[in-house]
Order: C-alpha cells, then structure tokens, then sequence
C-alpha cells in the first residue's frame, strides 16, 4: 500500500484519506479479544471504542477470549524471563502478578476456565493449553460479527499455527519477537508481521488488509464507512433551512435497504424535521418496502400505482404531480428526492420556486444527471456512502416480516377441528380426561420437517 493517494488532482498522505470516514465496530471488536489494554480504549485519540469494550465486558465468551489473549501474549513477550523463573525459583504462574496479569488470571477462573494442569511441567505446555481453549471457543464470539465479514479470516488471528505442539509455539514465539514492533498494540495474533502501521486503525484499513492477507479483496466498503461530515452537513443545512420538507421516494428505482441504511445514519433530531415520507411504488416492488415504517417515526405515506402496461409504469407521472400538490396546497417548500432515474427531473424543472436535495445509488444514475444536477446548483449524494454495516438486521427483519406473511396466507390449521374431525371419522369416543391426555401428549408436540427439497410436513408424535 502506498504512502499517498490522489484525490481531485492534490497528493494527500494516504492514511488519512485513503481510510477516511470509516466505522470502528470492527477494529474495537478484534481489539477487545486479542486482549489490547483499557487504556487504549479509553483514548478518545486511539481507534478502538470504550461503549464496545463495555458491551463486550459483559458477554462472557468474550470475557474469555479476551484473557486468554491477555495471558498468552504475556507469555510470549517474557517467555525466557517466566522460563527462568519456573526453573530456577519453582515458581508458577499464579505467583508471577509482575508479569502474568492477575486480573485476568481470576477473571478467567470466575468464568470457570483454567489452563494450568499438574502435568504442564514447562512452560510451553501452558500456551499450548491456552491455544487449545481458544481454538476451542473462538467460534462462540463468532455472532459478535457481522456475517458480511468472513469469518474465518478473523477467526484465524487468533489460532497459532502448530499451536498444539512444542515446535509450534517456539516458532510463534520467535516470529512474534523478532517482529514485535508491528503486532498491533503489541498484542500477538497470528499473521505475517509486516510494516502495516496500524492495521486496528479502522474498519476499512482492518478489513481491506484482512482480506488481502488471504489473496483476496474486499469490496464492501459501505458497511465499513459512512459519509462524511461534507455530506450529512449538506443535508442538515437544507433540511434546517426548510420551512417544511418531504422526502419522495421513487421505489422502482431506489434500495429499500440502503435508504433505511442512511436514514438510521443521520442525525436524528434534524431528520425528524421532515414531515413525511412518501413512496411512490409499483405493485411488483411494493414487498421490501414496508419494512420502512419499522426504521423511522416520520409519517409514511404508500402509494400503489397500478400499471396500464405491463411494460410502462406511472410512478414519474404520479410522483411528478403529488409534488405538486404538495407544493401548492400543502405548503412544502423543500423536497429530498430518492431515485436514480433521470425522469424526475421533470418535477425539478416544473417547481422553479421549490428546493431540492437529491439522494441516488452511485451505479445506477449516469453522469449527464448528476452533470445536470451540479450545473444547477442541486445538491445530490449517495447513498450507498452511508455506513450500511447494520444493513443485515434490516434485510433479516424484512425476510422473517414476509415469510410470517407468507406462513399466516398459506397456512390455515387449528389442531382442536383436527382432532374433533378424526375423532368423527374414526367413531372413536374419548372421555374428556381421555381427550386432553392424547392432545398433550401427541398432538401439542408437533413438529414441523423440511426435506431436502424445502418441503414441509407436519409430524404427530407417535411416542
């Protein structure tokens, strides 16, 4: 990587703006479980965040981890002066606070973990029981990450190679020495030490070297950045500038998800200022977007346009005059728009007196609109800029809202007509006490299989 970057023509010192504007979820995550010290944290000049060490604090699989790490790298950075010690003075390491961290000694035996055996009679033997719980439990931190990130590249940082032998741990050792300058904070992990500087220095620098580490790329820049202050002060100055504002939203042509995305990202108190959010949609995008409602406390309102042709819709037309209407009657002076379609320049051009903020998707608006929109003075911006990194919760949210959906118009089945429908079919009598013994025992307990196909079939228990 370069130590200087282009940006309009001006060279600019590479880390800070080759990195600019990233996230630091990522970095504070890693940093808590390889064990970088609190103070670190509680920098406000240094990468990792205090609110996430916090939270993880309290999650006991981190906790565990996390200490471990702690010992482990102790380890490492005294192992000739613990060997020492251990053969000369028959000391353990429960007697060695100078350099082994007591905190995290009993953090960890309160969590009910100790990697200190009778039969670990060198020092070696420790860290291979140290490796061999972590190798053990990592994937229990596993959820802490989001699954846009490969997980089995972050996994790997904490797995030493041959770490279940003597060899292994004297070869880590020996890397980690001779090269201790670039682990991170001085903390081992297992990778190829190299002149990185920080490689903790923020989500997007973490991510994009983790993935080059393991011959591949990493592309998914919006859930690791966010937009900068350029842009979000651009949006709160025309939204505070408003008398009243509404946001239109031409659904055929925007990302439900990445304007839930941006919304979550600004700041609340100035995005409540709009006094609505209306959708423009079409029957055969109407799905994703309900999840919007769930994302904001603006008012929103939904409009369906039906199609005369199949092939044509009538969003442009329908946005085009409800703008209007609302400049007109409603008083609006200010709209953000939300589409990468050219057509809404239309409504642009038709309300000389109205003010507009455009948000587009940076692939699919072409640069005659965005030439047009510049040469007018309109503002516009991404919105795949804004920091999307939560965007899979949005996206699970949606997905379970539609299958329940889904579930509630295909599935029509009250056990209690069942029963009484075999118990006629049959000419089967059950006294009462007979009747709620055979529910609680074969029918409550349901269960529902899926064969390979996705086929799904409901079993009694026959037990």
């Amino acid at each position: 990587m370069g130590n200087s970057v282009m940006l309009n023509g001006v060279e600019y010192a590479g880390e800070q703006i080759a990195y600019k504007d990233s996230t630091y979820e990522l970095v504070s995550k890693v940093a808590y479980l390889i064990g970088v010290p609190l103070r670190i944290f509680q920098n406000e000049h240094e990468p990792p965040k205090i609110e996430i060490y916090n939270r993880l604090e309290q999650d006991k699989n981190a906790r565990i981890i996390r200490n471990l790490c702690i010992i482990r790298t102790a380890i490492e950075r005294n192992y000739r002066k613990i060997n020492d010690i251990m053969r000369m003075e028959y000391r353990g390491l429960l007697s060695m606070p100078e350099i082994i961290p007591a905190s995290s000694m009993q953090q960890l035996s309160n969590d009910g973990i100790s990697f200190i055996k009778k039969s670990s009679t060198k020092l070696c033997h420790h860290i291979i029981e140290i490796n061999r719980l972590i190798s053990d439990r990592i994937n229990n931190c596993k959820s802490l990450f989001p699954i846009w990130i490969n997980w089995a590249y972050i996994k790997e940082l904490f797995i030493m190679p041959n770490g279940l032998t003597e060899d292994g741990t004297k070869d880590a050792a020996d890397i980690y020495y001779a090269s201790l300058s670039y682990y991170p904070y001085q903390m081992y992990i297992n990778w190829v030490p190299m002149d990185e500087g920080n490689v903790l220095y923020n989500d997007k620098k973490f991510a994009t070297l983790l993935y080059q580490w393991h011959c591949d790329a990493f592309t998914e820049y919006s859930k690791v950045s966010d937009a900068g202050a350029f842009v979000k002060t651009n949006i709160y100055d025309f939204i505070d500038d408003s008398e009243k504002t509404v946001l239109v939203v031409d659904c055929e042509n925007s990302d439900p998800y990445k304007l839930c995305a941006t919304l979550k990202n600004l700041d609340y108190e100035v995005i409540q200022k709009i006094t609505a959010i209306i959708l423009f949609d079409d029957v055969h995008t109407a799905t994703a977007w309900r999840i919007l409602e769930n994302y904001t406390r603006i008012p929103v309102e939904h409009i369906m346009i039906e199609r005369i042709k199949q092939n044509k819709s009538l969003v442009d037309i329908k946005l085009t005059a409800r703008a209007c209407q609302e400049h007109y009657q409603k008083q609006v002076d200010s709209f953000v728009i939300v589409s990468s379609d050219s057509d809404y320049w239309g409504l642009i051009s038709s309300l000389p007196d109205a003010r507009f903020l455009v948000m587009i998707e940076r692939e699919k608006c072409g640069p005659d609109m965005k030439a047009a929109l510049a040469e007018s003075g309109i503002f516009y911006c991404y919105l795949d800029d804004f920091y999307s990194g939560n965007c899979e919760d949005i996206k699970k949210n949606a997905l379970f809202k539609e299958m329940y959906r889904w579930i509630d118009n295909s599935v029509h089945l009250n056990v209690n007509d069942m029963f009484d429908a075999a118990l006629r079919n049959t000419r089967i009598e059950m006294s009462p006490a007979e009747r709620r013994q055979f529910y609680e025992k074969h029918i409550r307990h349901m269960t529902l299989t899926i064969d390979e196909n996705g086929n799904v079939s409901i079993e009694l228990k026959r037990g």
